[in-house]
């Protein structure tokens, strides 16, 4: 069997890899020289544990290879991104172009499957009438539908085997098409349903987490009004067997939980308010962290400040929708200085090459992600280098104790 992935970002490559490990025969396709001819030469230009050592596998197999665009295959999988426009709208523009340039390469029996997360009705309104352009009916002559992935950054290949998937088809057939296909490498439970309920059952699963995220970060405002710990409130709470509140913090990043909502606010403006609501005090964590540094640097003349991590989430290399890149965009606006340091995106305009050089002469350090590099620091260290040693903890993650030894003025976010 053959497969073509189109689309080779964090979700695409990893499942192109997962079908070539199974024997399956994979093209994956991407508009972007840089990746294709880096996984041509068994390289990839992603971090995600154990991926590159089984892309160097499979490319040397002979079962993956990249090209630039699709070929005939038994089955088109579409992993490409779907941002958000200005309006906070889904912009479609890559699932459109990716579903057009497999019309010449469809065949009767094929399959094309949608794992891009999408607003609902994408399968039904806008790739199927592209798709029955070849001739050939969607759900009749090839099969058509929706499987979105469940995976997290980190642990990608371990989840894609083992979290349960659904499998959502224009009909009934197709749906039964896309759970066999998938059942050569799941190892958990495939739920078959309509496309419609597998896209919103997606978005769904994020808002979730973006409502309870909400939840907790208005909670670290009530406690800061109220003279409460937030992470001790929280952790008390959970002690409750019916509950579980997530963590505070900055805001909210990533490609998923801080854009998914906004695709069930388009489709249902009206109906989804606490979902609108939520998002905006995600989205509004950036600012209000800006206003406690601008707090705590109220007295300082030029003031100047260095951030400890700006990726969405702790040991990941993936910084879209990143509140930190949002918090730093923000400081600057308000004429401080800030130079950041992060051990899993080096590189970046204003980044500094250690954590001493983003504390040199500053006058507050932001732990902004709770990278497993940043749970040892040498406080004594970074306070010597410091103008002024204050340090604020947005992820409550710091060795306290051992900072205020060092001589650190200490603030939390939530506290």
């Amino acid at each position: 069997m053959k497969i073509c992935v189109i689309g080779l970002g964090y979700i695409g490559l990893p499942t192109a890899a997962m079908f070539a490990r199974a024997g399956m025969d994979v093209l994956g396709v991407d508009r972007n020289r840089v990746i294709t001819d880096a996984l041509n030469e068994g390289r990839i230009v992603i971090e995600e544990d154990g991926l590159a050592e089984l892309i160097r596998s499979v490319v040397q197999s002979g079962k993956l290879r990249a090209a630039g665009y699709p070929q005939e295959a038994s089955a088109f999988i579409i992993a490409v991104p779907t941002p958000l426009d200005k309006n906070k709208r889904a912009d479609m523009s890559c699932v459109e172009a990716a579903t057009r340039s497999v019309v010449p390469c469809l065949r009767p029996g094929n399959i094309v499957i949608l794992e891009s997360t999408s607003p609902v009705g994408t399968v039904d309104e806008l790739m199927k009438p592209i798709l029955e352009k070849s001739g050939l009916q969607a759900g009749v002559d090839f099969f058509l539908g929706h499987s979105p992935e469940r995976v997290i950054p980190g642990s990608i290949l371990r989840e894609l085997v083992c979290n349960d998937r659904i499998a959502g088809g224009v009909n009934r057939a197709s749906a039964e098409k896309i759970s066999h296909l998938y059942r050569t490498f799941v190892q958990g439970e495939i739920y078959e349903t309509d496309a419609r309920t597998a896209e919103l059952c997606k978005l769904s699963e994020n808002t979730y987490r973006d409502v309870n995220i909400a939840f907790a970060n208005e909670l670290a405002k009530i406690c800061e009004d109220q003279g409460i710990d937030v992470w001790n409130l929280i952790r008390l709470c959970n002690r409750h067997p019916r509950v579980n509140i997530h963590q505070p913090g900055p805001g909210v990043g990533g490609h998923c939980i801080a854009v998914d909502p906004w695709f069930i606010v388009e489709k249902s403006p009206q109906e989804a308010r606490i979902i609108r609501l939520s998002r905006e005090i995600n989205d509004g964590m950036p600012s209000y962290v800006a206003d406690k540094i601008s707090e705590i640097l109220k007295d300082v003349q030029d003031p100047s400040v260095g951030i400890l991590g700006i990726t969405y989430k702790p040991d990941v290399d993936d910084v879209r929708e990143s509140p930190i890149l949002y918090l730093m965009d923000l400081l600057k606006q308000r004429a401080v200085d800030v130079v950041c340091f992060d051990p899993h995106a080096e590189g970046r305009p204003g980044s500094a090459d250690d954590v001493i050089e983003a504390a040199q002469d500053r006058d507050l350090l932001v732990i902004g992600v709770n990278h497993q590099a940043f749970q040892s620091l040498d406080y004594q260290a970074l306070a010597g280098v410091m103008r002024r040693p204050n340090l604020l903890d947005t992820r409550n993650c710091i060795d306290a104790q051992a900072a205020a030894r060092a001589g650190f003025t200490i603030h939390y976010l939530g506290k």
